[in-house]
């Protein structure tokens, strides 16, 4: 095994990481590359005090970074070993992967490897196409292959879930924190991270709906307005646990899943603001009538291809002595 990583193969995994979804598309990430030992941290510039201020966000969009650069070994051809963090010395490192060229391929990551630049977050109207079951089922395996639990909604649940939608927008009227922190992030030209406006899709005809309006801009609030999905497929992701090293699990399992979907033709697209507070996340879980804590409120469907957010250079996540 070679001293260094080449700078290309470099390039491919870091490009790939960091095409991971993340809360507004800050991506919160910055690796260092040593040898063939790769570490992924949270980067405390890019945090979102008002609306993420436990760091749960962060860690989950840094291991469904951690899982993207893993389909990217598998293709060019590294076997990978990773474990989870935080180390108490280093409470910024979220996970370490070792790469090591290796003839046993896993085949399922490096097939999913090819669709990592086609995956984004849809937030236009679905069409009437139910999911089909084995989808669903192969879904669930995903979540469950990566240690976290996706729990479909039947419609009584998704109703509660639009509910407590409700209550999180009621909370956040007369909260100008959360509403400055997301216009810095949402709406606008960006080329380069956040949420552009072209990336927000049409208002809903309906309210509450089952997809995530964040314009804040008066052009945005003012957007096309469509009819959305009556009856959304609806599904939970959670974890056992919630520690950090769960939330970065539940990343990594997230973005299998949102994968697995790409995979299939199958867009998604998040409904996460009642996760956004404690006692709203814990009524999530409830609906699913199972143990363990909510992460993701996820919304699949079958649309058009549209545009996806922007990513910065490589270059920018890493050190500079290593860019």
């Amino acid at each position: 095994m070679s001293a260094q990583l080449p700078k290309e193969d470099v390039d491919i995994l870091l490009a790939a990481a960091v095409a991971a979804p993340s809360m507004h598309n800050t991506q919160p990430w910055r690796f260092e590359v040593e040898g063939h030992v790769i570490d992924v941290y949270v980067d405390g510039s890019r945090t979102l005090p008002a609306e993420d201020p436990t760091g749960r966000a962060m860690r989950i969009a840094a291991g469904a970074a951690t899982f993207n650069l893993r389909c990217a070994a598998e293709r060019l051809g590294y076997g990978t070993w990773f474990g989870l963090a935080p180390y108490p010395d280093e409470p910024d490192l979220l996970a370490r992967i070792v790469l090591e060229p290796t003839a046993a391929r896993n085949d399922e990551l490096s097939d999913l490897a090819a669709h990592i630049p086609h995956r984004h977050t849809d937030r236009h109207p679905s069409d009437a196409t139910p999911l089909p079951e084995h989808l669903r089922v192969e879904l669930m395996q995903a979540a469950y292959a990566d240690g976290a639990d996706l729990n479909w909604l039947a419609e009584d649940e998704v109703r509660g879930v639009l509910d407590l939608v409700l209550e999180s927008d009621l909370r956040e009227i007369g909260d100008w924190h959360r509403r400055a922190e997301r216009a810095h992030w949402v709406g606008g030209e960006r080329t380069a991270d956040g949420v552009p406006s072209s990336a927000l899709g049409p208002r809903s005809t309906s309210y509450p709906a089952a997809v995530r309006d964040l314009g804040t801009r008066p052009a945005d609030r003012s957007r096309t307005e469509q009819t959305f999905e009556a009856h959304p497929a609806l599904a939970v992701l959670s974890t056992n646990f919630d520690e950090p090293t769960d939330q970065v699990t539940a990343g990594a399992a997230l973005e299998r899943v949102l994968l697995t979907a790409t995979r299939a033709g199958v867009s998604a697209s998040f409904l996460n603001q009642p996760l956004e507070f404690e006692d709203l996340r814990r009524k999530v879980q409830h609906l699913t009538q199972r143990h363990g804590h909510a992460h993701m409120i996820i919304r699949f469907g079958t649309s058009q291809p549209h545009s996806g957010t922007a990513r910065r250079p490589v270059a920018d996540f890493l050190p500079k002595e290593q860019s």
